[in-house]
């Protein structure tokens, strides 16, 4: 057995369980939309991609971030599986949909594992790929969750055993794995999957149709962030390297947000033209 530190193991579980409760509060009370985009904010890989350099070294996880640049186009077929097969409610649902990502995810980490990516090559691939699944997903109408759950035991317990499970198996397997893989596997939606699973039960399949229609173009943030670390690991360290990253990724998601107020405006002002 791997000898990590309890206190490490213990703020996996914390944050883990922090981030998908978080998820959940927005898309309950703010909407599916607005959660979509901020699963594309480095919250599971950034858990990830840290413990692996604390476990680890900050150099195999600075190699491994420049993976993950490519990884998130799996990481964009497994949202396209879920979305294909888990259009009926309740757990039945909720299972072919989980079948459909697993299958998906698992197939495209196949194929990309079999390339040797720079920054620049994984980073054109996942451009590429958002480009491509916001194409599919764009007849996905958009639907707001309509009832508000309250934050059971039973809801919080789900929600802390999956988050954390996964969480757990990515920096576990990233001792026995290459690089490549390690950096795919830190791309692997850690906190996207649960909230996916959950609110799938708990609203049904529209609303959890609508986080992954808005997911592909959140991802811009994740790769700032995933390119941002892969060179500020090494040259400042863990923490230092960290926060860079989240700096980088919090500007790229303000960017962008305007950029979709200044498209929301120009869209009315040409209607009320007309």
């Amino acid at each position: 057995m791997l000898d990590v530190p309890i206190s490490w193991q213990l703020a996996k579980v914390a944050v883990s369980v922090a981030m998908v409760l978080g998820l959940g509060a927005i898309a309950v009370r703010v909407s599916p939309k607005v959660a979509g985009l901020l699963s594309g904010y480095p919250l599971g890989t950034a858990l990830a991609l840290f413990f692996i350099g604390l476990e680890i070294s900050p150099t195999f996880s600075a190699e491994s971030a420049i993976h993950t640049l490519a990884g998130f186009t799996a990481t964009m077929a497994l949202g396209a599986g879920y979305w294909l097969c888990g259009r009926k409610p309740g757990l039945k649902g909720v299972a072919s949909g989980m079948a459909g990502a697993i299958t998906l995810w698992l197939m495209a980490s196949l194929v990309l594992a079999q390339f040797d990516f720079t920054r620049l090559t994984g980073t054109l691939v996942t451009l590429c790929a958002i480009v491509f699944f916001t194409w599919i997903f764009r007849r996905i109408p958009d639907s707001l969750a309509t009832a508000r759950q309250s934050f059971s035991w039973g809801a919080l317990c789900i929600r802390a055993l999956l988050a954390t499970l996964i969480v757990f198996a990515i920096t576990s397997l990233a001792h026995w794995v290459p690089p490549a893989w390690a950096g795919t596997l830190a791309a692997f939606p850690v906190t996207m999957l649960p909230f996916l699973l959950i609110l799938h039960i708990t609203q049904g399949p529209a609303p959890t149709a609508t986080v992954i229609k808005h997911y592909p173009v959140g991802l811009g943030s994740l790769l700032s962030y995933a390119l941002c670390v892969s060179y500020t690991y090494e040259t400042l360290g863990l923490a230092w390297g960290t926060l860079a990253g989240f700096l980088v990724a919090t500007l790229w998601l303000l960017g962008w947000l305007q950029v979709q107020r200044w498209f929301a405006k120009r869209r009315e002002g040409n209607r009320q033209a007309a």
